[in-house]
Formats: structure tokens, C-alpha cells, sequence
């Protein structure tokens, strides 16, 4: 009985999530916070947000690893923490996949109780062949039929081979979504695209984008990264590197004796 209901209530987790991307309007961009922990999943979740992205890099800061270095058994025991702390959907960023297998990684995945993932098409520091990605994708979307929302990231603006410029790696990054949408992908996620050409993507892939939004005032909001073609913001580590900054704040105020 037990599993039945776990499973339904995933199913009605991922189509709430699915339900989220569909027919926004050019300004009002779906916000995806990134929890590192339970608790700032709940910050985020009482603050309204009706659904979260776990960012990998601040996971791993959370768990004392550089971005990247975070163990997969680590991660996916962070992912069921933030999962088991709110009632909303969890998306995960599971990095490149960690070398598991797609049917294992798929069936890991869902016992952490994530709905959705974010896979990157990089290793190493190297992109990977698209057409193989974009196999081992299809791979990923059979494996988990319509329990996940995948968030294929496209790695072109942030490890351009050659001395790419913005709008080069823009047209490798359409060509890419164009084999990741076909793949099952549900979203693409061009990570570090200039705002500049936002319209370009926004123009050339078909579905869903999501794109890189700042948490320090000096960038566009997601109200304008939306009129720009961006269906859903999230932040990456952003949030948890702003928190520990405060926190450093806090703790500077406390070594000095300024608290009270």
C-alpha cells in the first residue's frame, strides 16, 4: 500500500512540475530556488515557491566537496533529505550522470523522491559528442517514462571548443536542444548564455528553456530574462553562496562581540 501511494504521489509531483512550464507568458518565467539543505528547502517552499531545483555545486558546498566532486552516494542521500523536508516538486541536479547507468541512475534517482533532473553534456571539462549525449538521453527518458522532468544542459557557452564566440556557440547549442528535445528531453538548459542572445535561442529550440538568473541585483530579473525567451529561471549555487555570505557577516559581528 505503501508503495502505490509513493508512487502516485511522485506521478502527481512530476505532471505538477510539468504543469509549470506549460503556457507562461513572455514576463512570468517559471522561479526554481536551489535548496543545498532541508532547511533552506523549507525557507524557500514557506516563502511560495511551488517547486525547486537542487543545485549541484551548492549541495556539494553543503557537504564540504568541491563542485564536481560531490560522491553520487552523497548526493542522492542530500537529494532525499531536501525531498523528505517539503511537499512540493524536487528537481535534482545529478551533474553528468556519474557514470551509472541510465536505467540505475533513473531508478536512484526516484527513490531519493525527485521528480526531475538536470543532466549535463560535459565531462571533465570536455563537451561530449551531442549524438551520443542525446543516445544516452533517449536512454535516460525510456528508463523513466514520464516519472521525470529532464533538463538537458548544454554546455557550449561555458566550454566553447576553439575561441567560439556568443553567437557560435548559440547555433551549436540550438543544434544540440534539436537532438535532446528528439532524445525526450523536457527542457534545455543553455547554461551560461549572455543575455544577448537569448532571442536567438528562444528562436531556434523548440520547448521549454532554462536559463541562469543572478541573486545580486546586477542582472536582468526574471521578469526581463522571460521577455527574452527564458521559460524557467533557476541560480545554481547562487543562493548558497549569498547565504554563506551572510553568514560570514554574522559570524564577523559575533567574533567581534557585536551581538546581542
Amino acid at each position: 500500500m505503501t508503495e502505490t501511494v509513493t508512487q502516485a504521489g511522485a506521478v502527481t509531483k512530476v505532471e505538477a512540475l510539468r504543469a509549470l512550464h506549460r503556457r507562461r507568458s513572455p514576463g512570468d518565467p517559471l522561479v526554481l530556488p536551489g535548496p543545498w539543505d532541508a532547511a533552506s528547502a523549507r525557507a524557500f517552499v514557506e516563502a511560495g515557491f511551488p517547486a525547486l531545483a537542487t543545485p549541484s555545486a551548492g549541495v556539494a558546498a553543503a557537504l564540504g566537496h568541491e563542485d564536481g566532486q560531490t560522491p553520487a552516494d552523497e548526493m542522492f542521500a542530500a537529494v532525499a533529505r531536501i525531498v523528505r523536508a517539503v511537499d512540493v516538486p524536487v528537481s535534482a541536479d545529478i551533474e553528468d550522470g556519474y557514470g551509472i547507468a541510465p536505467k540505475e541512475l533513473v531508478e536512484r534517482l526516484l527513490e531519493t523522491g525527485a521528480v526531475g533532473c538536470n543532466l549535463e553534456d560535459s565531462a571533465d571539462g570536455a563537451l561530449k559528442d551531442p549524438r551520443a549525449h542525446a543516445d544516452w538521453l533517449a536512454e535516460v527518458r525510456h528508463a523513466a517514462a514520464d516519472r521525470l522532468f529532464v533538463n538537458a544542459r548544454i554546455d557550449t557557452f561555458i566550454r566553447p571548443p576553439g575561441a567560439a564566440g556568443p553567437k557560435q556557440a548559440a547555433e551549436r547549442a540550438i543544434e544540440r536542444a534539436a537532438l535532446y528535445v528528439a532524445a525526450g528531453a523536457d527542457c534545455v538548459y543553455p547554461i551560461g548564455a549572455p543575455t544577448d542572445v537569448l532571442p536567438l535561442l528562444r528562436s531556434g529550440i523548440q520547448g521549454p528553456i532554462n536559463v541562469h538568473g543572478t541573486v545580486t541585483g546586477d542582472g536582468p530579473s526574471p521578469t526581463e530574462l522571460g521577455e527574452l525567451g527564458a521559460t524557467r529561471i533557476t541560480f545554481g549555487p547562487g543562493l548558497q553562496r549569498r547565504a554563506t555570505q551572510a553568514l560570514r557577516g554574522i559570524a564577523a559581528d559575533l567574533a567581534a562581540g557585536l551581538m546581542k
